[in-house]
């Protein structure tokens, strides 16, 4: 592969042009002008005139002309045979044998794209050789630096927690182009894409395009390359996953697979200890998830990207649904695979991520009428708790789990729904425990967590509900109970006297020791709904 860039572990021509010793005989190029960026692997000098045959390609070779022949076409026949061989360039020294290089030569050579190099002065042929070489060694260490250096960030970001993902995407920016792992069988465990080009494709499109027909699939575009991840076994089993790397945005180049090979021994080591394939794929999920929601997949494109990642949820309308842990959960591989059994009873179709950092584990399900939402909700909560009591988490002594369910509709309204729900699930931690939340009956709630750091909020709370927690800190009973329960009920004393085990006496007492502290009238509208935004507020300001 010939790459307009850097050199695959050579020098260019034109780099070993401009070294000393060819310097010195004054070359001119006479054919192939615009191939000097092509890679000189080798240096060879040679006489004979079968020498094609001795080379392997990517050569400089070194000549007095004494092989060339003296016919035209023996010199044609010479000059063929060794662009056919793929050789970098011909140099050629003036002198004896030829004061200029005739015309069949260079004919022949500007035909063929071989660059032709005459040397208007002698020079020795084995100083050429020791400083291109020493030239190649050079560039060889320099990019064993700069692959060992991928490979030292890799392993800082795996003993910093980080994971898979991140080793991904650190390979993806160093290379510009998008990089995927892939099972032993094809199939997509995670896409990692490049913070460097912002307006590049989305890597779930481009591997859309890369595994979208059978004869990609068995046949990767060329420029692609492919790195196996050992698994320790024999046979088909000595391939755990595979590195896909797809020349998309930018050439690739040796430094690269160079560092692909590094971080693939990294990888396998991951996988093998942590087991973490079906983890690593919901957490590719989540990432596409999470883009659906924060607006960086678009409507239009996320169908077919949903696809790709096993997502088929026909033509009725699409269910957000969102749970929320406790970010400090370290099981997320046990509770990705409990949730998908789990789910896997729901009956409709289910695309499940997650995103440890969050702690949250987004959802979409696909409706055949938004009439079933209720239903598959209750469907979904039940399913969606029992894979956390299977995995123990919620007996963690943490926030409990949370589920939000948002409303159903198309694509565009699933990536205002998952958002809405993933914000509304982090505000409702806390709440009475209920089997899921609907998104609309929090917004309320919601309103008040995105409040939690303006100093209004707080000093509105204080200026309610201040008196009654002075109150309660050293005073008995507490007040503050009673009054979330009043409230609770509607202003409603028979059913909050029975909810509080108080006969109504003792509650109107409460009642009234409740207004004379905080000088308000319990009957007031006013009152009622800035009582009962105080209450609801504290949960989320210090």
């Amino acid at each position: 592969m010939e790459t307009p860039g850097e050199p695959q572990g050579g020098i260019t021509v034109r780099r070993a042009l401009e070294l000393p010793a060819l310097r010195s005989g004054l070359p001119e190029v006479v054919a192939g002008a615009d191939r000097l960026r092509r890679t000189v692997r080798w240096v060879h000098a040679g006489e004979v005139p079968n020498i094609a045959s001795l080379l392997k390609g990517g050569e400089l070779l070194l000549t007095t002309g004494l092989g060339l022949g003296t016919r035209p076409a023996e010199q044609r026949a010479f000059v063929r045979q060794l662009a056919d061989r793929g050789i970098a360039a011909l140099v050629v020294e003036l002198g004896p044998r030829f004061s200029r290089l005739p015309a069949a030569i260079v004919d022949t050579a500007r035909t063929a794209g071989l660059p032709l190099v005459q040397l208007h002065r002698e020079v020795p042929f084995v100083s050429v050789t020791e400083e291109v070489h020493t030239e190649i060694v050079n560039g060889h260490y320099a990019l064993l630096r700069r692959a060992e250096d991928v490979h030292r960030r890799c392993t800082e970001v795996l003993l910093d927690g980080g994971g898979v993902p991140e080793v991904l995407r650190i390979l993806a920016d160093f290379t510009a182009n998008p990089v995927f792992l892939e099972t032993a069988e094809g199939q997509l465990l995670y896409a990692a894409g490049t913070a460097a080009e912002p307006a590049a494709a989305d890597p779930l499109q481009v591997w859309e395009g890369l595994r979208g027909q059978p004869a990609v699939r068995e046949s990767p575009p060329a420029g692609t390359v492919l790195v196996d991840l050992p698994g320790g076994g024999r046979g088909a089993a000595s391939v755990r996953a595979r590195l896909v790397l797809p020349a998309v945005g930018s050439p690739l180049l040796t430094v690269h697979r160079m560092a692909a090979e590094r971080a693939a021994g990294l990888l396998a080591v991951v996988l093998m200890q942590a087991r973490q394939e079906e983890e690593l794929a919901a957490r590719g999920r989540g990432d596409f998830l999470t883009d659906l929601a924060e607006g960086r997949v678009s409507a239009k494109d996320a169908p077919a990207q949903a696809r790709v990642l096993g997502f088929k949820p026909g033509e009725g309308p699409i269910l957000p649904v969102v749970l929320r842990l406790s970010p400090s959960t370290g099981t997320w591989t046990p509770l990705a695979h409990a949730l998908l059994e789990e789910l896997s009873a729901v009956g409709v179709p289910v695309l499940l991520g997650v995103r440890p950092v969050e702690g949250r584990v987004p959802l979409l399900l696909g409706l055949r009428a938004e009439s079933e939402r209720t239903a598959v909700a209750d469907r979904v909560a039940v399913a969606l708790r029992a894979g956390v009591a299977r995995t123990g988490l919620d007996r963690t002594g943490g926030p409990g789990p949370v589920v939000v369910v948002g409303m159903a509709g198309g694509w565009a309204a699933a990536s205002a729904g998952l958002r809405h729900a993933a914000e509304t699930a982090t505000a409702a931690q806390g709440l009475t425990d209920r089997p899921w939340y609907d998104a609309r009956r929090l917004d309320t709630e919601l309103l008040l967590w995105r409040l939690r750091d303006q100093p209004d909020l707080a000093a509105f709370v204080d200026r309610a509900i201040g008196p009654l927690r002075d109150h309660d800190a050293t005073s008995r009973p507490p007040l503050l109970p009673t009054l979330e329960t009043y409230l609770a009920h509607a202003g409603r004393k028979a059913e909050t006297a029975r909810e509080l085990h108080l006969n109504r006496q003792t509650l109107y007492n409460r009642l009234a020791r409740v207004s004379e502290l905080l000088g308000t009238d319990l009957d007031d509208p006013q009152t009622v709904l800035a009582l009962s935004l105080a209450l609801q507020a504290r949960r989320h300001v210090p």
